[in-house]
Protein backbone atom coordinates (compact mmCIF):
# COMPACT_ATOMS: atom_id res chain seq x y z
CA UNK A 1 0.00 0.00 0.00
CA UNK A 2 1.26 3.39 -0.80
CA UNK A 3 2.04 6.00 1.22
CA UNK A 4 -1.30 7.91 -0.54
CA UNK A 5 -3.36 5.16 0.18
CA UNK A 6 -2.54 5.18 3.34
CA UNK A 7 -2.73 8.75 3.94
CA UNK A 8 -6.05 8.51 2.28
CA UNK A 9 -7.22 5.57 4.49
CA UNK A 10 -6.25 7.45 7.84
CA UNK A 11 -8.81 10.33 6.77
CA UNK A 12 -11.41 8.00 5.83
CA UNK A 13 -11.16 6.73 8.80
CA UNK A 14 -11.08 10.44 10.63
CA UNK A 15 -14.28 11.33 8.59
CA UNK A 16 -16.39 7.94 9.81
CA UNK A 17 -15.11 8.94 13.19
CA UNK A 18 -16.47 12.52 13.11
CA UNK A 19 -19.41 10.69 11.37
CA UNK A 20 -20.48 8.89 14.01
CA UNK A 21 -19.80 11.40 16.72
CA UNK A 22 -22.10 14.11 15.20
CA UNK A 23 -25.08 11.34 14.63
CA UNK A 24 -24.40 10.21 18.26
CA UNK A 25 -24.48 13.45 19.74
CA UNK A 26 -27.73 14.28 17.80
CA UNK A 27 -29.25 11.35 18.82
CA UNK A 28 -28.65 11.89 22.40
CA UNK A 29 -29.79 15.40 21.47
CA UNK A 30 -32.71 14.08 19.92
CA UNK A 31 -33.79 12.48 22.81
CA UNK A 32 -33.56 15.05 25.38
CA UNK A 33 -35.31 17.93 23.72
CA UNK A 34 -37.85 15.18 23.40
CA UNK A 35 -37.60 14.93 26.96
CA UNK A 36 -38.27 18.22 28.39
CA UNK A 37 -40.37 18.70 24.92
CA UNK A 38 -42.78 15.34 27.13
CA UNK A 39 -43.35 17.43 29.92
CA UNK A 40 -44.65 20.79 28.48
CA UNK A 41 -47.53 22.58 26.66
CA UNK A 42 -46.87 25.66 24.94
CA UNK A 43 -48.90 28.45 23.21
CA UNK A 44 -48.80 30.25 20.13
CA UNK A 45 -50.40 33.41 19.60
CA UNK A 46 -50.72 34.98 15.95
CA UNK A 47 -51.56 38.64 15.21
CA UNK A 48 -52.77 39.30 11.89
CA UNK A 49 -49.81 41.55 11.39
CA UNK A 50 -47.63 44.07 12.47
CA UNK A 51 -49.96 47.02 12.42
CA UNK A 52 -49.95 48.31 16.00
CA UNK A 53 -53.54 47.67 16.41
CA UNK A 54 -53.18 44.48 15.48
CA UNK A 55 -50.40 43.91 18.09
CA UNK A 56 -52.42 45.28 20.70
CA UNK A 57 -55.41 43.24 19.80
CA UNK A 58 -52.78 40.25 19.95
CA UNK A 59 -52.45 41.07 23.59
CA UNK A 60 -56.07 41.16 24.48
CA UNK A 61 -56.66 37.81 23.15
CA UNK A 62 -53.59 36.08 24.69
CA UNK A 63 -55.14 37.71 28.14
CA UNK A 64 -58.50 35.89 27.34
CA UNK A 65 -57.09 32.81 26.48
CA UNK A 66 -54.42 32.72 29.47
CA UNK A 67 -57.50 33.83 31.87
CA UNK A 68 -59.53 31.08 30.11
CA UNK A 69 -56.71 28.60 31.11
CA UNK A 70 -55.76 29.50 34.38
CA UNK A 71 -58.21 27.43 36.33
CA UNK A 72 -58.97 24.60 34.03
CA UNK A 73 -55.28 23.70 34.16
CA UNK A 74 -55.15 24.49 37.85
CA UNK A 75 -55.58 21.03 38.51
CA UNK A 76 -53.54 19.41 35.77
CA UNK A 77 -50.73 16.79 36.98
CA UNK A 78 -48.64 16.43 34.04
CA UNK A 79 -48.32 17.38 30.48
CA UNK A 80 -50.95 14.31 29.40
CA UNK A 81 -53.59 16.13 31.88
CA UNK A 82 -52.86 19.09 30.38
CA UNK A 83 -53.82 18.40 26.48
CA UNK A 84 -56.66 16.50 27.73
CA UNK A 85 -58.03 19.19 29.47
CA UNK A 86 -56.97 21.70 26.41
CA UNK A 87 -58.43 19.19 23.72
CA UNK A 88 -61.56 19.04 25.35
CA UNK A 89 -61.67 22.73 25.98
CA UNK A 90 -60.94 24.01 22.66
CA UNK A 91 -63.98 25.78 21.86
CA UNK A 92 -64.24 27.16 25.16
CA UNK A 93 -61.01 28.56 24.88
CA UNK A 94 -61.68 29.59 20.89
CA UNK A 95 -64.24 31.84 22.52
CA UNK A 96 -62.51 33.30 24.85
CA UNK A 97 -60.48 34.53 22.13
CA UNK A 98 -62.83 35.42 19.82
CA UNK A 99 -64.36 37.73 22.69
CA UNK A 100 -61.28 39.63 22.32
CA UNK A 101 -59.85 40.05 18.78
CA UNK A 102 -62.85 42.62 17.87
CA UNK A 103 -64.79 40.58 15.07
CA UNK A 104 -61.49 39.17 13.55
CA UNK A 105 -61.42 35.50 12.66
CA UNK A 106 -59.89 32.87 14.88
CA UNK A 107 -58.51 29.35 14.46
CA UNK A 108 -57.63 27.21 17.78
CA UNK A 109 -55.84 24.14 17.12
CA UNK A 110 -53.52 21.56 19.72
CA UNK A 111 -51.11 19.91 17.40
CA UNK A 112 -47.06 19.71 17.54
CA UNK A 113 -45.10 22.87 16.23
CA UNK A 114 -41.18 23.63 16.12
CA UNK A 115 -40.32 26.74 17.78
CA UNK A 116 -36.66 28.33 17.86
CA UNK A 117 -34.85 28.71 21.35
CA UNK A 118 -36.41 30.79 23.64
CA UNK A 119 -35.08 32.61 26.68
CA UNK A 120 -37.19 32.93 29.71
CA UNK A 121 -36.61 34.57 33.54
CA UNK A 122 -34.03 31.96 34.47
CA UNK A 123 -33.92 29.36 31.92
CA UNK A 124 -34.22 28.32 27.89
CA UNK A 125 -36.27 25.66 25.93
CA UNK A 126 -33.92 24.55 23.31
CA UNK A 127 -35.37 24.69 19.37
CA UNK A 128 -37.24 21.55 18.60
CA UNK A 129 -40.87 20.36 18.34
CA UNK A 130 -43.19 21.12 21.25
CA UNK A 131 -47.04 20.39 21.41
CA UNK A 132 -48.71 23.57 21.41
CA UNK A 133 -51.72 25.59 21.89
CA UNK A 134 -51.67 27.84 18.39
CA UNK A 135 -54.35 30.69 18.43
CA UNK A 136 -54.15 32.52 15.40
CA UNK A 137 -55.92 35.55 14.41
CA UNK A 138 -56.86 36.51 10.33
CA UNK A 139 -54.00 34.94 8.67
CA UNK A 140 -51.68 35.03 11.04
CA UNK A 141 -49.23 37.15 9.45
CA UNK A 142 -47.85 39.66 12.15
CA UNK A 143 -45.15 38.89 15.09
CA UNK A 144 -46.14 36.34 17.42
CA UNK A 145 -46.15 35.89 21.13
CA UNK A 146 -45.73 32.34 22.90
CA UNK A 147 -45.36 31.16 26.32
CA UNK A 148 -45.78 27.66 28.03
CA UNK A 149 -49.10 27.17 29.84
CA UNK A 150 -47.68 23.89 31.46
CA UNK A 151 -46.20 23.93 33.77
CA UNK A 152 -48.12 27.72 34.22
CA UNK A 153 -44.64 29.53 33.40
CA UNK A 154 -47.09 32.84 32.07
CA UNK A 155 -48.74 33.15 35.36
CA UNK A 156 -45.95 32.74 37.44
CA UNK A 157 -43.43 35.39 38.37
CA UNK A 158 -40.86 33.32 39.10
CA UNK A 159 -40.52 31.37 35.82
CA UNK A 160 -37.45 29.00 36.98
CA UNK A 161 -38.68 27.90 39.49
CA UNK A 162 -42.18 26.88 37.84
CA UNK A 163 -40.15 24.45 35.41
CA UNK A 164 -38.99 22.52 38.85
CA UNK A 165 -41.46 20.67 39.41
CA UNK A 166 -42.01 18.70 36.30
CA UNK A 167 -38.61 18.33 35.28
CA UNK A 168 -36.04 15.56 36.38
CA UNK A 169 -32.95 16.97 37.86
CA UNK A 170 -30.67 15.99 34.90
CA UNK A 171 -33.33 17.96 32.36
CA UNK A 172 -33.84 20.98 34.69
CA UNK A 173 -29.88 21.33 35.15
CA UNK A 174 -29.96 21.62 30.98
CA UNK A 175 -32.66 23.98 31.08
CA UNK A 176 -31.08 26.41 33.29
CA UNK A 177 -27.70 25.81 32.23
CA UNK A 178 -26.34 24.57 35.07
CA UNK A 179 -22.25 24.62 35.44
CA UNK A 180 -21.20 21.90 33.45
CA UNK A 181 -23.81 21.83 31.47
CA UNK A 182 -23.99 24.94 29.06
CA UNK A 183 -21.81 22.68 25.90
CA UNK A 184 -24.50 19.91 26.32
CA UNK A 185 -27.77 22.61 26.12
CA UNK A 186 -25.89 24.32 23.04
CA UNK A 187 -25.61 20.42 21.18
CA UNK A 188 -29.26 20.13 22.09
CA UNK A 189 -29.90 23.42 20.89
CA UNK A 190 -27.90 23.60 17.90
CA UNK A 191 -29.76 19.81 16.83
CA UNK A 192 -32.81 21.30 17.33
CA UNK A 193 -31.84 24.30 14.77
CA UNK A 194 -30.80 21.68 12.01
CA UNK A 195 -34.14 19.53 12.17
CA UNK A 196 -35.62 22.97 11.76
CA UNK A 197 -33.85 23.82 9.41
CA UNK A 198 -34.66 20.73 7.52
CA UNK A 199 -38.11 20.33 8.26
CA UNK A 200 -38.57 24.02 6.73
CA UNK A 201 -36.41 23.08 3.46
CA UNK A 202 -38.77 20.04 3.21
CA UNK A 203 -42.11 22.56 2.95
Amino acid sequence: MSFQEKHLRVWECAALIALSVFLLSGLWAEGKQAAISAKLVRLHVLAVSDEPEEQAVKLRVRDAVLACLAPRLRDAADAESAGAILEASLEDIRAAAESAAGGRAVRVTLGRERYPTREYAGFALPAGSYRSLRVVLGEGKGHNWWCVVFPPVCLNAVQREAMRPVMNPEDYALITREEGWEIRFFVVELWGRILSAISAGAD
